[in-house]
């Protein structure tokens, strides 16, 4: 599998250890940045740019990396296409996957061991969108919105006054 990866210098550590552990387990692993340590540096540049690839190759997954994760996952959902998520732990590596068919995680060095985030990152890449309907329709509720601007309708605007959706 491809994987895209980008970070700020709080991530840059983790970033390369995972660069080096994708490798080792077959993956090809795209390092979209920064090449070298630089505490000034800022992430959106990096992280954008992970984000534009994913989304322009749809086989392929992310992973971006900061401090707390939290500036880098508001960046790459900026991107048309993306689905980050905050991955803090094995079960919400998992749910990523299955229920928001995630195609970028964002992790954060400075809250995790690098042994906890490898596991993370492992996790999210071994697990399959479970393709649920009621998953696909939410999916589908975030793309028309991203691609229109268009609220989805209320449930009570679906089904009359009762609300009930059957």
């Amino acid at each position: 599998m491809r994987v895209y990866l980008g970070s700020d210098h709080a991530g840059f550590e983790l970033k390369n250890r995972l660069v080096t552990w994708l490798a080792e387990q077959g993956h090809e692993a795209v390092d979209c940045g920064p090449a070298v340590f630089d505490p000034k540096d800022d992430y959106p540049p990096y992280v954008l740019r992970a984000a534009e690839r994913v989304a322009a190759d749809p086989d392929s997954l992310g992973v971006v990396i900061g401090g707390s994760g939290n500036g880098e996952q508001i960046a790459a959902n900026k991107v048309r296409g993306v689905r980050a998520a905050l991955v803090w732990s094995e079960e919400t590596a998992r749910l990523a996957r299955e229920h928001n068919d995630a195609n970028v995680i964002s992790l954060g060095a400075r809250m995790h061991t690098p042994e906890e985030a490898v596991g993370f990152v492992e996790i999210f890449l071994g697990t399959p969108f479970f393709g649920e309907e009621r998953h696909v329709r939410r999916i589908g509720m975030i793309s028309r919105y991203e691609e229109t601007g268009e609220l989805p309708p209320l449930p009570e605007e679906e089904s009359g006054p009762a609300g009930s959706r059957g």
